[in-house]
């Protein structure tokens, strides 16, 4: 199987999805690592891939789109498996076509009994952004502040679901800017550097 490009264990079960589109997938995954990507470069000690296979557990060894991990060392749940991760990172993004998608359903439920503190699901075609907090073992929606989302795992983690699904991606990350330059983000860096993270 070596033309295979991405297949995921899910709840014991293999899926290799089919080929994507730029306008569904690919162009709005971009626009996802974009800006967890400007997140991490500005944030020492914040760990983060991009289709990197997750070993949670005997039954799920998923390809997110993206995450973003804490290190061991500044309180993170997850560590290096030789070249993978092992254990939940603590924010995971996927983009999914619909609801109906996987996505939202077993995959859902891996990461869930896991332990993914945040999740973050862009369903393009249903237009809509959905983000998870784990409260007591269960996913709960994360109430939006004046429409935004901010991170509960990340401070200064900030998105503007709107902004991202008309693809202002000039506002999406002048957004972040703000919540990179709040006094929350700087308290967040300084315990990384505290913890040895950094």
């Amino acid at each position: 199987m070596s033309d295979v490009k991405k297949a995921e264990l899910i709840e014991g079960v293999v899926y290799m999805p089919s080929p994507v589109s730029t306008r569904d997938h690919g162009a709005p995954h971009f626009a996802l690592i974009t800006w967890l990507g400007v997140y991490w470069s500005r944030t020492p000690g914040v760990q983060g891939a991009d289709n990197a296979t997750v070993r949670l557990d005997l039954d799920n060894e998923p390809q997110p789109d993206a995450f973003l991990r804490l290190p061991v060392e500044a309180g993170g749940q997850s560590r290096p498996d030789e070249a993978y991760v092992a254990g939940a990172p603590e924010l995971i993004a996927e983009v999914t076509a619909s609801s109906a998608s996987y996505d939202l359903h077993d995959k859902k439920n891996a990461y869930r009994r896991n332990g993914v503190r945040e999740y973050v699901v862009w369903r393009t075609v249903d237009r809509a952004v959905d983000w998870f907090f784990l409260r007591e073992g269960r996913f709960e929606p994360l109430p939006k502040a004046d429409g935004l989302y901010r991170s509960e795992v990340f401070p200064g983690l900030v998105l503007d679901p709107e902004a991202l699904l008309r693809g202002d991606m000039a506002r999406v990350l002048a957004v972040l800017d703000e919540g990179l330059a709040s006094p929350e983000h700087a308290a967040f860096v300084e315990r990384l550097r505290a913890a040895g993270a950094a």
